[in-house]
Formats: C-alpha cells, sequence, structure tokens
C-alpha cells in the first residue's frame, strides 16, 4: 500500500479524521471519490485481520477540552491510560502546523507509556488549527509570542491540579514546539522536565530562569537550529542545570514526524522516544 495512503489510514483508524475527512482526502490519492468508496472497505477488513494478531495496546481515555489560559479558554486534545487514577503529566507541543492528527497521535502515544499527555492547540486564539492547514502559517503570524507561551506556561498549572494528575509535570515538542518547550522550561519554574526536538534555544541569559532538567533532540543536518547549540550547552553548564544533548546522525530537521516520508528517520526517532519516556518516567515519578 501507498506510504501516504496508509498513514491517511492510520490517522482515520486512530479517531484524527473523521470519516468523511478521509473519504475526501484519500480521493485525491485515488483520483476519485467513487475509487476512494471501493478501496475503504478493502483497508477495513485488512486491518480487521491483521489486528487480531496485533499486541493489544492499553486502553485509553481521550477528549478535547478546554483549559482557561493567558487568551482565555485553550482548546487541547488530552489522553491517560483506561487503568490508573494518578499518572505523571507531559504537556506535548505541536509544530508549525498546528494540532493536526499527527500530534494528537503522538499524545495517545505519550499516554500509552503511561502519562497524563495534552497537545494544546497554539492557534485556539485565532480559531483553532483547521481542517486544511495549506495556509495555515499566516494564522501563526496573528499570534503574540509572549502570550503564546503563557498559554502553554498555564497548561503546567492545569496539569498540576488535574484530578488524575500526581502533580509533576513534563514538557516536550517539536519544531515550533521545540522552541516552545524551550520557553515553557523558562517561564515555568513548576515545569520538572523539558524534552525540546530540533527547537530553537533560548537566550543564555533566559536559561539561567531554567528549573526544570533538560533533554534537548536535534538532527546532525539541521544547520540553522545547531547554531545555537554550543551558547546553550554553555549556559546549562554555567547555571549548573541538568541536561543531556543527543545529535542524531543522517538526520535532517523534523525526523520524529512519521507522517513526512521525506524527513522521518525511524531509527532514530524511536531512538529518541525511547530516550525521552525514560527520562520522563525518572523526573515525574
Amino acid at each position: 500500500m501507498d506510504k501516504n495512503i496508509s498513514d491517511l489510514f492510520s490517522s482515520y483508524s486512530n479517531g484524527g479524521l473523521s470519516r468523511r475527512g478521509f473519504i475526501k482526502k484519500l480521493a485525491v490519492y485515488t483520483g476519485s471519490a467513487a475509487g476512494a468508496s471501493i478501496l475503504l472497505p478493502m483497508m477495513e477488513e485488512n486491518e480487521l485481520i491483521s489486528g487480531k494478531n496485533k499486541k493489544v495496546e492499553p486502553e485509553l481515555i481521550t477528549e478535547f477540552i478546554k483549559y482557561p489560559a493567558q487568551t482565555g479558554e485553550m482548546r487541547a486534545f488530552i489522553a491517560r491510560p483506561k487503568k490508573g487514577k494518578k499518572f505523571p503529566a507531559v504537556i506535548v507541543i505541536h509544530e508549525n502546523r498546528g494540532l493536526v492528527p499527527h500530534i494528537q497521535d503522538v499524545t495517545r502515544r505519550m499516554a500509552k507509556e503511561g502519562f497524563l499527555a495534552i497537545a494544546p492547540d497554539a492557534l485556539s486564539p485565532v480559531g483553532g488549527t483547521p481542517e486544511d492547514i495549506s495556509n495555515v502559517s499566516a494564522l501563526f503570524k496573528q499570534l503574540n509570542n509572549e502570550e503564546t507561551t503563557k498559554n502553554f506556561v498555564a497548561a503546567v498549572k492545569y496539569l498540576q491540579t488535574h484530578p488524575n494528575s500526581n502533580g509533576k509535570v513534563g514538557c516536550t515538542g517539536f519544531c515550533w514546539g521545540g522552541a516552545m518547550t524551550n520557553q515553557v522550561a523558562v517561564n515555568s519554574p513548576d515545569l520538572k522536565a523539558a524534552v525540546p526536538y530540533y527547537g530553537r534555544q533560548p537566550s543564555a541569559e533566559d536559561v539561567a530562569k531554567i528549573k526544570a532538567s533538560v533533554m534537548a533532540h536535534y538532527a546532525e543536518n539541521d544547520a540553522g537550529i545547531n547554531a545555537g547549540i554550543p551558547a546553550f550547552e554553555e549556559a546549562l553548564k554555567k547555571n549548573n542545570i541538568e541536561y543531556q544533548i543527543f545529535s542524531y546522525p543522517g538526520t535532517g530537521h523534523g525526523f520524529n514526524n512519521d507522517t513526512n516520508t521525506e524527513r522521518y528517520n525511524e531509527a532514530a526517532a524511536k531512538l529518541a522516544w525511547q530516550r525521552t519516556v525514560s527520562f520522563f518516567r525518572e523526573k515525574l515519578k
């Protein structure tokens, strides 16, 4: 099966797309709505057959919620294991495409690891992430950086007192979300752990404000972002902040995004994910 169609079906079967939305997108690949309607039942049958041989995954409770923030209510996708009452909490911050199905899937993956995971939609103040993200960059330009940071810092407060949280909160994010993860670490003394993926680093002056432990993941071939690593590491050392920095050989910016076939690097993504989960388990227990 074509990788794009496979990824699209995965998003649909995981709840990231409605049936109508899935068929509409599938029609683009098949050339017609009729072709999409014929292919869908076959895909669902194959999924049902293969599902019998798959390892049973932890059941999750997922929903869209709203929490109070600087600019008003922030819409967010939240997920947690069905079994259990208190979990360490993790904020998942999206790339500069908004709260797309891929990030919802990453949030579910985090929940399957035993966390209360929440993915706020940074675009909530301007109407939220649209289904068609072809012009989403225009919406990001409407955001106020300071207010946006405070909206994510508010997610830390929200999770600290959430009835299903153990009160300890970590944060991870990708690309734009990696830079925002760094800003949450700078602006929230309550944050326990920060894991930015290929995100722009804060200034040395701001690094001094970080109270969280830091684990930063970078792509080897990402000159623009990597230029800031030496100063970032120097500031972390100078301020006695616990940190780990990893660079993944042969990778480019966005290597964790498995919906982008040109950038995704499976080996690096899996290793970075394992390190991230272990780090959160250690720091948020």
